[in-house]
């Protein structure tokens, strides 16, 4: 490391979305309602599925680990955005930051092996319903999201590992509201060439591999509801997909739009990163509840119950 008369960073400067007061009053509404919407949406999923034994599916099991991976994105980004509009003081220290990368990078590559293994388990449930209920066991199911959050912890660890062992030294300043490793990387005072490396290949690793997981479990499901000869055995194929794929559209999109983003556009990068990371959570568990017949029967019998 080269030793200069700069001081060595221990805390960065989270610069936000806006400077603007009026802007900042409407970014806190927002992410305020969207907090609360995401943790009290995802919770009653869960509760849901717990409580009603006909949700007790391989799919619900998924939606499930989903809504957990949603309630850990928004923990780990929203509070802290909020805290930073609202006082003074914009700083977060170098373990809190590192702390933040690892935990929304964690939950955030969670969220992509789950979505995967859930367009898995539709491609199974259409394409092969006879041998449905034997692949995708109980046990089989346990150890599929076992997988999933597992690789998120390592994928996580290896961004943040190569991110924090570089050298700060000087400018402080994040051009985001939160930390993010390839924002960071801009900040750092030495070589980065092997950790843009390491993100890069882990990038390909939880975002490519179950992207390309999706499109060809989606490419076989297409083939397979064309084939049908019924138009109600193809609305019902539709329903129980459509869900799931406006969830990956609208995920993988703003992520892939983020991440495949030059470093000379950060702005963009930032508000990008509002979609994934603060409004996507809380519209998976609204999509999956509106546009859900059996969530939808499952919160009518809780109501009653109650």
């Amino acid at each position: 490391m080269n030793h200069n008369n700069q001081t060595w960073v221990t805390e960065f400067l989270l610069l936000g979305l806006s400077d603007d007061p009026q802007i900042q009053l409407l970014l806190i509404v927002l992410f305020f309602g969207v907090f609360l919407g995401t943790v009290v949406g995802s919770l009653l999923i869960i509760y849901l599925v717990l409580i009603d034994s006909q949700l007790h599916t391989p799919m619900y099991f998924f939606l499930c680990n989903l809504s957990l991976a949603d309630i850990g994105v928004t923990i780990t980004t929203v509070p802290q955005a909020l805290v930073q509009m609202l006082s003074r003081k914009k700083t977060i220290s170098f373990l809190g930051c590192g702390a933040q990368i690892f935990f929304s990078t964690t939950f955030g590559a969670t969220q992509c092996s789950l979505l995967a293994i859930m367009s898995y388990d539709r491609y199974l449930a259409i394409c092969d319903p006879m041998h449905y209920s034997l692949i995708m066991t109980g046990k089989v199911c346990g150890k599929l999201a076992l997988v999933c959050w597992v690789s998120g912890i390592v994928a996580s660890y290896v961004d943040t590992m190569f991110t924090l062992c570089l050298p700060y030294q000087g400018d402080n300043r994040i051009a985001h509201f939160f930390c993010e490793a390839p924002v960071l990387l801009t900040l750092a005072s030495g070589d980065t060439h092997t950790a843009e490396m390491a993100i890069f290949f882990i990038g390909v690793w939880i975002l490519l591999a179950p992207m390309s997981l999706i499109l060809i479990s989606y490419g076989f499901i297409i083939v397979t509801v064309i084939r049908m000869k019924t138009t109600s055995r193809r609305l019902k194929a539709f329903s129980t997909c459509g869900s799931h794929l406006l969830v990956v559209i609208l995920f993988y999109g703003t992520l892939i739009i983020g991440y495949m983003t030059p470093k000379s556009s950060r702005e963009q990068f930032k508000r990008v990163a509002v979609f994934y990371g603060v409004i996507n959570p809380m519209l998976n568990p609204l999509i999956y509840s509106l546009r859900n017949k059996e969530v939808k029967r499952a919160f009518r019998n809780a109501v009653n119950r109650k």
